[in-house]
């Protein structure tokens, strides 16, 4: 279990990189002028969810570059507010506002890079045809609509608000189906991903995490721009809503209002600087 000591020094290293501190994990990078970029202050974000936001190495921190906005911002506000539960993002999210985690989320949402090639896999030819029957036609009997009906033809997601499926850990697929059967994991209601989940069996949740986790990522990863149509064969969501959280004009154009400027509180800035450098080599010591 993750020691308190542990807990206070992340949350104080992600709370100074998000006020702008000049100082970084090493001495190379210590002088680094703080230029008042998102590139810049969503460090605090990479330093888990990997260089860019391309995907942590330990199969739990999912990709968020290329995400579509929608589903970032909303999946901020969820872990702020309780519905997504994991302490150290809570505490990172909560003294933030919504306009800036609309920011946030767009950043991520235009940043277009490439994926790593998927895990090979050993498991059996049966196994995987079944995850690849839910994923791409779902099953009638059990009221299982197929994944591709809501995120899209090519599983890459559709904008501004569905995730893609593709890139991501089976373990990391895993542990989020398992979140929505538990109430680990909810979202705005109607919370239409958990009605589906607690449809699904074990063998089903992991056999579907598993196919997903192993196929490649199509050359053209960006989200869909609008919800595939029904086709025969392929079970639909029917009459399932998915809830979503609200945004205001305001907040879909976040450029119209004006960022948090670290800079304009100098001391604040000072702080950030003073204790990042121990925070981020402790933090750096810590994760190796």
């Amino acid at each position: 279990m993750m020691s308190q000591r542990f807990k206070s020094l992340f949350r104080a290293g992600i709370l100074a990189a998000c006020l702008g501190s000049t100082a970084h994990a090493t001495p190379a990078t210590a002088t680094t002028p703080f230029e008042d970029t998102m590139a810049q202050r969503t460090l605090a974000c990479t330093s888990c969810h990997g260089k860019e936001g391309r995907a942590g190495p330990d199969g739990y921190y999912p990709r968020i570059a290329g995400k579509p906005a929608g589903y970032l911002y909303n999946q901020l506000i969820n872990l702020r507010d309780g519905r997504r539960h994991y302490a150290l993002m809570a505490g990172l999210l909560e003294p933030l506002s919504d306009a800036y985690l609309m920011e946030i989320a767009q950043y991520f949402s235009k940043l277009d890079l490439p994926y790593a090639r998927p895990p090979s896999t050993t498991a059996p030819a049966d196994f995987l045809q079944r995850g690849r029957t839910l994923a791409t036609q779902g099953d009638a009997a059990k009221k299982i609509p197929a994944c591709t009906q809501c995120h899209g033809t090519l599983l890459t997601g559709v904008a501004p608000n569905i995730p893609g499926l593709l890139g991501l850990p089976r373990d990391y697929l895993n542990a989020q189906l398992g979140g929505w059967q538990t109430g680990q994991r909810r979202a705005h209601a109607p919370d239409c991903m958990a009605q589906i989940a607690q449809r699904m069996s074990a063998p089903d949740v992991n056999a579907v995490a598993t196919w997903l986790a192993t196929q490649a990522v199509p050359a053209n990863a960006k989200p869909a721009a609008a919800l595939p149509s029904a086709r025969p064969g392929v079970v639909s969501g029917g009459n399932l809503s998915c809830g979503s959280a609200p945004t205001s004009a305001a907040l879909a154009n976040p450029s119209s209002n004006p960022s948090p400027n670290p800079s304009a509180n100098p001391a604040a800035s000072t702080r950030a600087a003073k204790v990042a450098a121990p925070i981020a080599a402790a933090l750096s010591a810590t994760l190796s």
